[in-house]
């Protein structure tokens, strides 16, 4: 099964690590298709967003273990793999918020 661009990223990791990794280091933390390549990650973001990607890093969340009942069952959830991406300079994009909160939060931190 080849995997086209749309089944690639599969959307944003909305946790309070990814929002200070974007925040801070200018990282997008995103949740991909397990089989998807670092190169297939770069080529889709290229294309969908239309930003120029420096860094790919890839990683798979393992799933947690839950307990079935009150038995002594045991399931598997299902892994995850997400990427840290660093845009090259100049490129942006906003997963969290508007461009206008993020400056008036740097404006409120200046003027004090």
């Amino acid at each position: 099964m080849e995997l086209s661009i749309y089944d690639i990223i599969m959307g944003p990791v909305l946790s309070e690590d990814a929002h200070k990794k974007n925040r801070v280091l200018g990282q997008l933390v995103l949740q991909v298709h397990p089989k998807a390549t670092k190169p297939r990650i770069k080529e889709a973001m290229k294309k969908l967003f239309d930003v120029e990607v420096e860094t790919v890093r890839t990683y798979v969340r393992p799933g947690k273990r839950k307990r079935i009942g009150k038995s002594r069952l045991f399931t598997d959830g299902s892994d995850e793999k997400r990427a840290n991406i660093t845009l090259k300079e100049g490129y942006s994009l906003d997963l969290f918020g508007t461009q206008e909160a993020v400056a008036a939060e740097k404006a409120a931190k200046e003027n004090k």
